[in-house]
């Protein structure tokens, strides 16, 4: 599962990588690549993503669930773990460990701000004009620079490819193609008692791989505390590697061994 404003292509330089006795499924979440978006009136919510999960299992009659996820679906990972510690085979969060603890003066802030900007962009969508569209290497620098760098320039082509129309009004530019109204997203406002709480009930083997060159998001104290919970779960592991937040992307090599060994724990021959 991939990470905010992403998509499935976030897994294709990882993917041929892991273990070829594996089958994997990566979805586009709705509002992201693919995907259908939510319809008029409604906002998009951390939480949504957690009871997708659900819904994949229902529709797939799965009783059990693997998970493999980055940033924002790394949370939501750790939500549903906690959440649904029966239904969850084995957990790879990539990058964000947790729900970020924000003060209540950013809460209330970001509320304010993202329930106000949502009827503009909802404005925006009902009088259907098309987002502003770019030459392709135009498309390539925005998200390059639009993730601070995060995404390599080489490694944009995979989430493009899933994010990006011709555009119907300027020959040979693109637009981005997923939902705007992802940007006004509500997030989780937990406490740090209530996320501590949550990694204590998670038991499934979980594995967290944090890269050095990535934020932290939060004050460390918060996501320190956390993993001193999560290493009382004698499933837990915890890696450190180079690279950005989408190291994953750029430089697969560095984290399918990790994933690898810990899956060939969990799901052996």
């Amino acid at each position: 599962m991939h990470g905010w404003q992403d998509n499935a292509g976030t897994f294709d330089t990882l993917a041929p990588l892991l273990p070829p006795h594996l089958s994997f499924l990566s979805i586009d979440a709705p509002g992201h690549g693919h995907s259908s978006w939510l319809p008029p009136g409604v906002m998009y919510h951390s939480i949504d993503y957690v009871q997708l999960v659900l819904r994949i299992m229902e529709e797939y009659n799965w009783k059990t669930v693997s998970i493999m996820a980055h940033s924002m679906s790394s949370l939501n990972g750790f939500v549903f773990a906690s959440l649904f510690p029966d239904k969850l085979d084995m957990l790879i969060g990539l990058d964000i460990l947790k729900p970020l603890i924000r003060s209540p003066k950013y809460i209330v802030n970001m509320l304010s701000e993202r329930l106000s900007d949502s009827l503009k962009l909802e404005r925006r969508l009902r009088s259907n004009s098309e987002p502003p569209a770019y030459e392709w290497d135009q498309l390539v620098e925005r998200l390059h620079h639009g993730t601070d760098k995060s995404v390599d320039l080489e490694a944009c082509k995979y989430l493009l490819q899933r994010n990006s129309k011709p555009s119907s009004h300027e020959p040979h530019k693109y637009y981005f193609s997923r939902d705007n109204r992802l940007k006004t997203s509500l997030f989780y406002t937990l406490s740090n008692e209530m996320v501590l709480e949550m990694a204590s009930r998670i038991t499934a083997p979980h594995l967290f791989i944090k890269a050095l060159q990535a934020p932290y998001y939060e004050d460390k104290k918060y996501y320190d505390a956390a993993l001193e919970v999560l290493r009382q779960n004698p499933n837990f592991e915890y890696h450190e590697v180079e690279g950005t937040h989408h190291v994953h992307l750029n430089e697969p090599e560095k984290v399918a061994p990790i994933i690898n060994s810990f899956i060939s724990k969990c799901r052996p021959l």
